[in-house]
């Protein structure tokens, strides 16, 4: 919470869900190379959520916007209640982390009755997303999209002559779009702890990881086609969840 009191967030009270993501949540990280990545929730109050001023997201970095996060870096992404149920419906793979990632700062009893009914926010819809967003990873990385705002990693290309790290992601997206289509869920952190880290360390070479990155998204879609989840999400069973975990947060103010 002091990362989130330096931020200048001014609704501390109105967090229901606080935890660190990215390469430390998945359990890649690899010594002291990543920033601090803190994600949560908030439930605004009534006058914010049902007034004219609507608070979706607060978003902050000690990096701003002109380079790459360095390990000495914290970046703060918290979503309304409202904003993120909007993203997780649409089987957004960031959002979706929210439901199985354990808390590391706050976790209320509102937070946990959303937990509890994760499953509504589970669909085939999911892969789409988990997919693009994979392979967006590899197509940076082989050039075939650019390079990104903030370009490529230099301290990998330049050690291992790729970026790992976004290598990592790609697979780590592939193997977390298999499990929540043959299991519907997501184990956090990844149980390929090991595979993820020699890949991020540099130990394949490209030609390895190109290849089972083809070998991931085949059988990505082949999980999605054989899956039992839902199409897609019941839109009122959410609409419903979301209202009553409001209706609770405010009780208890």
């Amino acid at each position: 919470m002091d990362h989130v009191a330096a931020s200048g967030f001014d609704a501390a009270e109105d967090i229901v869900h606080l935890f660190i993501g990215g390469s430390e949540l998945h359990g890649a990280k690899v010594g002291a190379t990543d920033d601090l990545d803190i994600y949560g929730i908030y439930i605004e109050p009534p006058d914010i959520a049902l007034g004219l001023t609507p608070r979706d997201h607060f978003v902050w970095s000690t990096a701003g916007d002109e380079r790459r996060n360095g390990p000495e870096d914290v970046d703060i992404t918290l979503y309304s209640l409202r904003r993120w149920a909007e993203l997780a419906a649409k089987g957004n793979a960031t959002a979706l982390h929210f439901v199985f990632a354990e808390a590391t700062a706050v976790s209320s009893p509102v937070w946990e009755y959303v937990q509890q009914n994760r499953s509504i926010f589970i669909s085939k819809q999911s892969a789409t997303q988990f997919l693009g967003f994979a392979d967006n990873q590899k197509q940076r990385i082989t050039g075939e999209k650019g390079h990104g705002a903030k370009g490529l990693r230099s301290e990998y290309v330049g050690r291992f002559g790729y970026d790992t790290k976004a290598a990592m992601h790609c697979l780590r997206l592939y193997l977390e779009c298999i499990e929540l289509m043959e299991a519907g869920t997501i184990t956090l952190p990844r149980p390929e702890r090991q595979y993820l880290i020699d890949v991020r360390s540099g130990h394949w070479p490209l030609s390895r990881f190109l290849e089972e990155a083809t070998a991931l998204h085949t059988k990505s879609v082949q999980a999605e086609q054989n899956s039992s989840l839902p199409d897609a999400v019941d839109k009122q069973a959410i609409n419903r969840i979301v209202t009553e975990a409001h209706m609770r947060q405010w009780r208890l103010h």
